[in-house]
């Protein structure tokens, strides 16, 4: 999780779209970035005030809801904290830290260069995620220039700043997952599925069947 400021897969066959495939063709399953942006044109506020994308950023983002999932319109953070590796280690990011909120089925941390992840702001009088059936494992859709792809809530963060995911996360979206230099300023909707969970937490390939199922839920109900 990142507490200072940052500037800046169905069971079976998961459709993967090439690094140069066109943005808006450029996504996980079925479910286009466009049918699911459609679900959240309009917010309904459920957090009481807005949340910072940086500590010196203005508290201007809200939570908002709608039936089935909660979402918010931010920035992108780069996490690499959780089990040290290749990419995610404290020679690669000074504020890195080896744990996660949440853990792996075998009691490891997480590893953000393997893992799609998002981070939730921790739970406060501006908005507590548990309240929403939010919790470790929910599965969310994260979607940037018409790209899908889906993850896990897998850490924690500060209560008043919103906008993180996985190094992982980054990565598949096609925006820099540096921890130092990466992440984008704007432009990425995370939708976040109420009362899901896949289990065990690291499985990727169930959080895309999940995240499809719910997905197309969502999307058919206008």
């Amino acid at each position: 999780m990142r507490a200072h400021t940052l500037k800046l897969a169905v069971a079976g066959a998961v459709l993967l779209v090439p690094a140069l495939a066109h943005p808006s063709t450029a996504y996980e399953g079925t479910v286009s970035a466009d049918d699911l942006l459609a679900t959240v044109r309009s917010c309904t506020r459920i957090s009481n005030g807005g949340f910072r994308s940086d500590a010196d950023a203005p508290a201007d983002i809200p939570v908002c809801g709608t039936r089935g999932a909660v979402f918010w319109k931010a920035d992108m953070d780069i996490d690499c904290d959780g089990r040290p590796g290749a990419r995610c280690n404290e020679d690669a990011d000074p504020s890195f830290t080896s744990t996660t909120a949440y853990l792996q089925s075998d009691g490891r941390h997480l590893s953000a260069e393997r893992t799609p992840f998002i981070v939730v702001p921790g739970a406060s009088g501006r908005w507590n995620y548990r309240d929403y059936g939010i919790r470790g494992g929910s599965v969310a859709a994260v979607i940037y220039r018409g790209r899908v792809q889906y993850a896990v809530v897998g850490d924690v963060g500060p209560a008043g700043i919103i906008g993180e995911a996985s190094y992982a996360t980054a990565e598949q979206l096609g925006i820099n997952p540096d921890p130092r230099r990466g992440g984008t300023a704007s432009g990425v909707t995370y939708i976040l599925f109420k009362w899901s969970q896949v289990s065990p937490i690291e499985d990727h390939a169930g959080a895309v069947a999940e995240g499809e199922r719910l997905a197309r839920w969502l999307v058919q109900q206008g």
